[in-house]
């Protein structure tokens, strides 16, 4: 934890940030970087194209760690996928609570 899921960015695009930007988050969240998954889902656009590839969309699954946390998590993450020529990129965050969160079958919390 946190999950990182890209959408729009194919992994061969990625593999070259994952462990740079797994380094970053790391020191930004103050963990290891053994906490963060990073996968990639395939998207294609249907509603206002016709088959175009998804704009680049992160999906930032994680226990909250406030606003200034938060603020440059957004910003390293940007900063790496700009490094890729891409623009545009658009990061959500979902909040996990730790009494909702179950590691083989026992919360967290």
């Amino acid at each position: 934890m946190p999950h990182l899921l890209f959408r729009g960015i194919g992994p061969e695009r990625l593999r070259p940030i994952a462990e740079p930007l797994a380094a970053q988050l790391a020191a930004i969240c103050d963990c290891g970087t053994d906490n963060f998954t990073m996968d990639c889902f395939p998207t294609v656009a249907v509603y206002g194209g016709e088959g175009d590839r998804s704009f680049p969309f992160v999906e930032v699954a994680w226990f909250e760690r406030g606003d200034d946390v938060r603020g440059r998590f957004a910003a390293a993450v940007t900063q790496q996928l700009s490094s890729l020529g891409l623009s545009g990129i658009e990061i959500g965050f979902r909040t996990f609570r730790e009494d909702s969160y179950y590691i083989d079958g026992k919360p967290l919390g």
